[in-house]
């Protein structure tokens, strides 16, 4: 390991003013019986900017560390964050630039600082995790004596794996020997390849990454309070024993099998994330955060890190500057909203408009008991948030008050539409539907009111051509579930203006979605894809690769495989997709007979609860006479042929700006792999785009 002196000299040499630098913030707070270093990682910004590491950062932390370890008044350091974020974890835009040698350095940095906390012979250290702790921002509590965990954060994980890293601050070696080797698989690989699945507060403790847990405003003081009678002697922790026999070698034999299941080989960073997690087995300290560094090194020379650092870039930048954007001054404000439709997803999309603009809104239905059936939703999710302690008692109050539920009378002065400024509708996916209800919320709303449209296929153009105000209709196309999947395609009707279009962006901001402007045409830019991506696995099948050799082509290339992926859409709105693309493109879109029988027999999957193949599905499937049976890299070679045409075509109709767009959708929208860099990257780093297309996208 290298001298501390010499990583600080590395660390200002490699400093950039793309480093948004979080202070630590050091003060004292004296308790009966102990004084504590207290640490607070503050970047400064508001709330929605969390704190993270670069080499400025680690630099101020190091300095905080050693004051703290140097006053002999001191008999403990904590460290914690801002309300509700600890960290998350490195800034990788900070280095981007700097090449295997920066990545280096600020891997030993960051264990040269870190591992201070936790160093024998040391003082005693304690981490207050109040927050969102990703990454780094979970490795720095990792180093400490002991922990806390608030129940209600939001988000704790070490999610590297996804980004084409390891764990590199000491997760790998330390996790496996706080919580077993199979809970730290859990961890660093399962949850990362599972597109990013994070822990809660509760889950986190129930885990063993903390040793105590508390809610509420004073959780800070709790963790201070407990720490205190700690360090007096009134409270000892005790952890179970790491089993180091054959439940580590099985872990990692599970290891194995989520790597080549999820990835097919295909991530350097998830094989040598299970290499780590093996030899922390036997390793000492010095051996794991060794073996980390190089690591990291070793993953910041593969295409993979360049793949997610282009993924990174694209979800940190382009999507809070979308591309064909309008000036946001011709905006208009947003007071009331209106939601057509009382089920789940506009139940759904009541909660968010409630919890991010905090403004009225009217679900309005059939009957009143649809209706109220729709406000009990939002208020049965808002009791929850409660619980969990994620809003206070008063804003749950204030949210509930905002949502209500009614019948429409038609009136221009008594239904409860008339004075809103927006209107999305959440009907049934079929146009005849969409134009009724758009035809009659009208004749009732100002000629300013948005008339949002949340189809996620049909024609935005087709939908607005009958009404008096046409410019004023446009697609706010959401992803299920809606709290969850970052993606708002906005899409843009023939005569849709400039100030709807501007509404709907500020709006879509608002809401705190990425948003991008697609045009009108055929199930946009997502549904599009993926529809293209199930009708060449679903040709393919018909001509005779049986389905389990399709199923398996995918791993590392798409988020899941086909036939799992239809049955979380549903056969029925699979097809209904596949049909609509192949009415409009019927040279490359196929309809599956087989998919059709499926639907028909109200089949809800191919495979069963026990993994297998539906022998009712299979009796379903085509039976061509002169099969033809494709290997699962053929499968998958043909299927990536077939997305790269899609996209250029995308591309050469306008339907999105650039292959960033196409990238930053098939992330934030469909899961799609940071370490592949989306889609088009993808396409590119495998030689698929020149083959398929004649050029690259990049």
């Amino acid at each position: 390991m290298s001298d501390i002196t010499h990583l600080l000299e590395r660390a200002e040499g490699i400093r950039s003013d793309a480093e948004r630098v979080t202070k630590a913030l050091l003060r004292k707070v004296t308790l009966p019986g102990a004084t504590f270093g207290l640490i607070t990682l503050d970047n400064g910004e508001d709330h929605t900017k969390p704190n993270t590491f670069g080499p400025g950062s680690l630099l101020e932390l190091n300095a905080a560390i050693d004051a703290a370890l140097a006053d002999d008044t001191i008999d403990a350091i904590a460290v914690t964050g801002k309300p509700f974020i600890l960290a998350a974890g490195a800034d990788l835009t900070s280095i981007q630039g700097g090449g295997p040698d920066a990545v280096r350095t600020v891997a030993e940095l960051g264990h040269a600082v870190f591992r201070k906390l936790g160093e024998p012979g040391n003082k005693p250290s304690f981490g207050f995790i109040n927050g969102l702790a990703l990454g780094g921002g979970l490795e720095v509590a990792l180093h400490c004596t002991y922990r806390t965990v608030m129940d209600s954060a939001p988000a704790l994980g070490l999610p590297e794996v996804m980004l084409g890293l390891v764990p590199g601050w000491g997760g790998a070696y330390l996790v496996p020997n706080l919580v077993g080797a199979d809970k730290a698989v859990t961890l660093i690989l399962e949850n990362p390849l599972n597109q990013g699945k994070t822990l809660g507060g509760k889950a986190a403790f129930e885990l063993g990454l903390a040793d105590a847990m508390f809610s509420g405003v004073d959780f800070l003081e709790q963790s201070l309070l407990w720490a205190a009678a700690v360090l007096r002697g009134e409270i000892t922790v005790e952890r179970p024993a790491v089993d180091k026999g054959e439940a580590w070698d099985a872990a990692i034999k599970r290891a194995e099998g989520i790597v080549a299941a999820k990835t097919g080989g295909a991530s350097p960073a998830a094989k040598k994330a299970v290499e780590l997690i093996a030899a922390a087995k036997d390793s000492d300290r010095d051996a794991g955060f060794a073996a980390e560094d190089d690591a990291l090194e070793a993953m910041s020379r593969t295409p993979e890190l360049l793949a997610s650092l282009y993924a990174f870039d694209l979800v940190q930048k382009r999507a809070k500057r979308p591309a064909g954007a309008p000036d946001k001054s011709l905006a208009r404000p947003v007071t009331k909203v209106g939601i057509v439709g009382a089920g789940l997803m506009a139940s759904q999309l009541a909660l968010l408009f409630i919890r991010r603009l905090e403004v009225p809104v009217v679900l309005t239905d059939l009957d009143q008991e649809r209706a109220d059936k729709g406000v009990a939703y939002v208020h049965g999710e808002i009791d929850k948030l409660l619980a969990k302690g994620r809003i206070s008692q008063d804003k749950a109050n204030r949210h509930k008050a905002l949502v209500t539920g009614a019948v429409r009378s038609g009136d221009k002065q008594t239904d409860p539409f008339a004075d809103a400024d927006f209107v999305i509708e959440a009907v049934f996916e079929e146009m005849g539907i969409k134009k009724a209800v758009f035809a009659d919320v009208e004749k009732v709303v100002s000629p300013e009111c948005v008339l949002a449209t949340n189809t996620s296929s049909l024609s935005i153009t087709e939908m607005a051509a009958d009404l008096e105000h046409p410019e004023r209709v446009v697609g706010f196309h959401f992803f299920n579930p809606v709290a969850v999947m970052p993606l708002l395609e906005i899409v843009k009707g023939e005569q849709t203006d400039d100030a709807t279009l501007a509404t709907a962006f500020a709006t879509g901001k608002a809401l705190k979605k990425t948003t991008i402007l697609c045009k009108d045409s055929p199930s946009f830019i997502v549904n599009r894809l993926l529809g293209r991506f199930l009708s060449e696995v679903g040709r393919i099948v018909d001509e005779g690769t049986p389905v389990e050799v399709a199923d398996k082509a995918f791993a590392g290339v798409a988020p899941m495989p086909p036939f799992m992926l239809l049955s979380l859409v549903g056969p029925a709105i699979a097809l209904h997709n596949n049909e609509t693309l192949a009415g409009a493109f019927p040279d490359r879109f196929y309809v599956s007979p087989a998919l059709q029988r499926v639907v028909e027999a109200r089949k809800s999957a191919y495979f069963g609860p026990d993994g297998q193949l539906d022998p009712e599905v299979a009796e379903l499937l085509e039976k061509p006479e002169n099969p033809v049976v494709l290997t699962a890299e053929e499968v998958r070679e043909k299927t990536l042929a077939g997305l790269a045409q899609e996209a250029r075509l995308m591309l050469d109709d306008g339907v999105v700006a650039a292959p960033q767009d196409i990238d930053l959708a098939m992330i934030t929208g469909a899961g799609f792999s940071f370490w592949n860099g989306g889609l088009t990257f993808l396409l590119d780093v495998s030689g698929i785009s020149e083959k398929a297309t004649g050029k690259r996208f990049h």
